[in-house]
């Protein structure tokens, strides 16, 4: 009787373990990736540009300005991608919605209405985002999209 006693508390604890999600999340070899790929979409639509990548909470992970890009574009590019891993939307998003006149979008934290920066979604779990800023906003955009396009082998 204590050996069955023994044998059902192993099953029920072995049954009540948890098992841990797996994360997918942008290591070196995917960061490369994408840098490569917006560099070369810059290079051949004659742009230069600031380019970032950020994790999914917005912590930085590659910031890289061209040598003609305004310092401005900096703060953009960060902003920019800050906006579309938090949001888990493109920052074209809010210009949308500012424009609509939702001027209360303001006011969310990291929110940044200028188009240019895409989250990074892999099997429907967004990972981090890329932004680019110094050309026009759908040329920045374009930009990321490359970049994506390239990670995801599109």
């Amino acid at each position: 009787m204590l050996k069955l006693l023994v044998v059902m508390l192993c099953v029920l604890v072995g049954m009540a373990r948890a098992e841990l999600p797996s994360k997918k999340y942008l290591n070196l070899a995917a960061i490369k990736t994408m840098v490569a790929a917006a560099e070369a979409e810059a290079q051949k639509l004659q742009v230069e540009v600031t380019i970032c990548i950020v994790d999914e909470s917005g912590n930085l992970l590659f910031l890289e300005k061209a040598d003609k890009a305004s310092l401005n574009t900096i703060q953009f590019a960060q902003k920019k991608a800050r906006h579309a891993a938090f949001y888990r939307s493109p920052s074209k998003d809010g210009a949308d919605a500012l424009k609509k006149g939702n001027v209360d979008v303001l006011a969310f934290p990291d929110f940044f209405p200028n188009q240019g920066g895409l989250p990074i979604q892999v099997d429907g779990q967004t990972v981090g985002a890329i932004a680019a800023s110094g050309a026009k906003s759908e040329i920045d955009e374009a930009i990321a999209q490359a970049a994506i396009d390239a990670l995801l082998k599109k």
